[in-house]
């Protein structure tokens, strides 16, 4: 019996041996970066090591390719052979997690912050409590907006309304070219509510819908940025529309792959030929995926918005780092694509902007 004892506790203390082995502060160190959900929690001794700076991720999520390629730029940029420690934290498009998670990084009192917000409105509070602490934070890809302009340290990304601009001015152009003089019906799939991209890309196609009368919305709704909701939100408007739809304006590329998937079941065609009966569809990101369709002419035109901030983020950590003050705004250039040869630029607002004819090269070469 005694024996019996013995060898259980034996096993016992080799199971126990076993697993403290790969403790998550070891998983930790080995991969220089944490990625956690909202709830989770992570001592912050475990996530500052000897000569790295630490680096709290604010995340929104991963509804689309966009942000799972954006979010994979920005792990491989601050890695830890690259110098830095980096903490994640999934919002889950919430922007309660975010707040929370910023509010975490303040406790741990991280180096810097990067923030990527779900929303723009709403983020002055705790701004000001990690601006309190002396912790900088760069705000990317959409915008905050704040009764103090210095609440943060600076923001980089897109000018979405540029990229609508740019995308209703390719369509203004493309029917110029082809002497369509009829009633356009468009319905419009938004993004997120109140996130830059949607605000941006809304307020573009509102002015061309001012500018051309012969222009009709159908119908705008909602429908996240993700694909399952755009395939929903796409059949519900064929139902109501049916034949009257020629122009569905997708706020990202997941949400014009619903759209395309919920048209074609519908038994209609994607395409640029509008006297046939095709449907144009327009979109925005110009990822791989929606390049190819685009190459097929099933997207007619694509916007892009670079999701690869890994590197531009770590130049403004380095310069502020050598205690040196980043532009308060700074833009990222962007091209736009179709596979359609006319029109060969755009206009906005008196400047030339090129559509870059698509070929399978660019696509091969495509990063993301």
């Amino acid at each position: 019996m005694l024996l019996l004892v013995l060898l259980v506790c034996l096993t016992a203390c080799a199971s126990a041996e076993d697993k403290n082995t790969e403790t998550p502060a070891e998983t930790e160190k080995e991969t220089g970066s944490i990625s956690a959900g909202p709830e989770d929690g992570v001592d912050s001794v475990a996530v500052n090591p000897k000569g790295t700076l630490t680096i709290g991720f604010v995340m929104i999520g991963s509804e689309s390719d966009w942000r799972i390629a954006c979010n994979r730029s920005v792990e491989e940029a601050f890695s830890r052979e690259n110098g830095y420690y980096l903490v994640m934290r999934d919002g889950q498009q919430k922007q309660e997690n975010q707040m929370k998670a910023m509010r975490e990084f303040i406790d741990m009192d991280v180096d810097y912050i990067l923030l990527n917000p779900v929303a723009e409105n709403g983020w002055d509070a705790v701004l000001q409590e990690a601006r309190e602490a002396g912790i900088p934070v760069v705000v990317f890809d959409r915008k905050v907006r704040t009764a103090d302009p210095d609440a943060y340290t600076t923001w980089i990304g897109s000018d979405f309304l540029l990229e609508g601009r740019r995308a209703c001015a390719w369509l203004e152009a493309f029917l110029e070219s082809r002497q369509y003089q009829d009633r356009l019906n468009i319905v419009h799939l938004q993004g997120t509510m109140e996130s830059s991209a949607q605000i941006g890309r809304t307020r573009a196609l509102d002015e061309a819908l001012r500018r051309n009368r012969r222009w009709n919305l159908l119908e705008r709704k909602p429908a996240e940025f993700t694909t399952a909701k755009a395939k929903e939100v796409m059949a519900d408007m064929l139902k109501l529309y049916g034949e009257r739809i020629q122009v569905v304006y997708c706020e990202n590329d997941n949400m014009a792959y619903g759209a395309i998937d919920s048209i074609e079941r519908a038994g209609r065609n994607v395409g640029a030929n509008l006297e046939r009966g095709d449907v144009l569809v327009i979109s925005f990101d110009a990822v791989r995926h929606a390049m190819e369709l685009a190459l097929k002419d099933d997207i007619a035109v694509v916007t892009e918005c670079d999701p690869l901030y890994g590197p531009r983020l770590t130049q403004i950590i380095q310069q502020l780092k050598r205690g040196e003050v980043p532009d308060h705004e700074i833009y990222v250039k962007e091209a736009q694509f179709s596979a359609i040869w006319e029109p060969s630029q755009v206009m906005v607002n008196g400047i030339a902007h090129k559509v870059t004819k698509l070929t399978e090269e660019i696509i091969e070469n495509r990063a993301y």
